[in-house]
């Protein structure tokens, strides 16, 4: 058996796989965000590897008993800060904070290099901004950091006693060199910290470390190797077999990913992209990030009171795309692609007498069907071709969103066996290259094929005109508007 553990934003999974990449057992342990000021979001590292640990030993004991290796998957970008001791000196700041805004124009000012040594604007979401704002508002806690961990890599610490993380996880800090996948110590001089407070830098099928007596007990398996692992989206492209140049996933998680792998390092930091490091060697990939994506959907879901997504999609679909849906900008806690705004905020424009709230949920589904719109179009402006994308994350199973998206890309949608596992599945793929030595990642079997649909096409590019203008004339306001 093979372990793959995902550090998410909301859950903690676990999963066990086959020597044929089967999926045998999974399990998956809650997570709570504090959200103690606005546009704050924390979580306590210890959080994570209590959940790890009660994620884990759901699974079958007897299944444990046979892991051979383990790999970690996680939410990029969180500011995981430790003293001398590997102790969490504060609460972790996560990628959706967005309090670090002033901070990314500092950076960008204190490196003018920073755009083309990591190939992406300084956004609040990135771990290096984050640095700067700790070192501004609490000085004390800043002179104290040992070491900065991303959220895996503080799993890993306590499963391994090593400080290790992968290049895919490392691209997203704004302190990696990417084209040379390496520490740069330009970045980090420009946050007022040095490489020997950053872990190892290793490629994700790379042993990281063994897991220690201690922590293979309390997991409940054999003393086995932990590979490198990856950060969430290249491991979900790792279980997704997307591994080679032009070939592409849609995630549909809390957040969205329009993740494309790409032969060298291509930026369009001007457009809000992201050009990263893949999980494998030599190999790179493009992302183009919405902060709201399922996020959003769930809290439409919500707010208008049906019981689950799944209902509320259901009856969405039943009153159907119409001229009167209202349009909604899924921007609930700013957004990436291609806007880099941390300020901008969810809108519903078109409200009448007879909208009904199935029709705010239709609204938020098409409004985020064309976010990944304009994010494609900023990945084809870097260089990217793709001519079909492959769904996956927990929105991936909801047919009437899948055609909503397929028709507002224009490209078909496919959705392949194990797609809602994501990056726990290309974890324990890269446990497996760890323990085997190969780099062999098959595409999953194909379940379904979603063509766009001509006649909701045009209706859809319509309505993204109205989209985009909206936002233009609203991000002044959002400026201005901070409660």
């Amino acid at each position: 058996m093979f372990l793959g553990i995902d550090i998410g934003t909301s859950t903690v999974k676990a999963l066990l796989a086959d020597e044929a990449g089967c999926v045998v057992a999974q399990s998956s342990v809650p997570l709570e965000i504090s959200r103690p000021h606005p546009q704050w979001s924390e979580q306590n590292p210890d959080d994570w590897w209590r959940a790890t640990v009660a994620a884990v030993r759901q699974l079958p004991a007897a299944k444990r008993r046979a892991v051979r290796a383990i790999g970690l998957s996680g939410q990029m970008h969180g500011a995981t800060l430790l003293d001398r001791a590997d102790q969490p000196l504060r609460a972790a700041i996560l990628w959706n904070d967005g309090r670090s805004g002033a901070h990314c124009r500092d950076l960008e000012a204190r490196a003018p290099r920073l755009r083309q040594v990591t190939g992406n604007a300084a956004m609040p979401g990135f771990t290096a901004p984050k640095l700067l704002w700790v070192r501004e508002h609490e000085p004390e806690i800043f002179e104290r950091i040992s070491t900065v961990l991303l959220p895996k890599d503080f799993v890993r610490l306590r499963l391994t006693g090593e400080r290790c993380t992968d290049a895919s996880d490392a691209s997203g800090t704004l302190w990696l060199d990417v084209a040379e996948r390496c520490w740069s110590e330009t970045m980090l001089e420009a946050t007022h910290l040095g490489i020997a407070q950053m872990p190892r830098v290793l490629e994700g099928p790379q042993v990281s470390g063994t897991l220690t007596p201690h922590s293979a007990g309390e997991l409940g398996v054999p003393v086995a190797a932990v590979a490198a692992g990856a950060g969430d989206n290249a491991a979900s492209a790792v279980g997704l077999g997307v591994i080679r140049p032009g070939e592409a996933f849609l995630s549909l998680g809390t957040s969205g990913v329009l993740f494309v792998v790409t032969d060298r390092f291509r930026p369009n930091p001007e457009r809000g992209t992201h050009a990263f490091c893949h999980c494998l060697p030599n190999t790179w990939h493009q992302m183009a990030v919405l902060l709201s994506a399922g996020g959003a959907l769930q809290w439409a879901a919500g707010v208008t009171g049906f019981a689950d997504v799944p209902v509320a999609v259901a009856a969405a679909e039943q009153r159907a795309l119409t001229a009167h849906t209202p349009v909604f900008l899924p921007y609930l806690t700013g957004e990436r692609t291609p806007h880099n705004d941390p300020y901008a905020r969810g809108v519903f424009f078109g409200l009448g007498p007879d909208t009904e709230r199935a029709d705010l949920v239709m609204g938020a589904m098409v409004g985020v069907a064309l976010a990944f719109s304009d994010g494609l179009d900023a990945l084809r402006e870097a260089g990217s071709q793709l001519s079909d994308v492959c769904l996956c994350g927990g929105g991936a199973r909801l047919d009437a969103w899948a055609r909503l998206i397929a028709s507002a890309l224009g490209v078909p949608v496919t959705r392949r066996a194990g797609g809602e596992m994501g990056a726990a599945l290309g974890a324990a793929r890269l446990a497996q290259a760890a323990a085997e030595g190969t780099t062999y990642f098959p595409m999953p079997a194909l379940e379904r094929t979603f063509e766009p649909d001509r006649a909701l096409r045009e209706q859809l590019s319509e309505r993204r005109r109205l989209f985009q203008k909206l936002y233009a004339d609203l991000a002044p306001i959002f400026r201005e508007y901070q409660p």
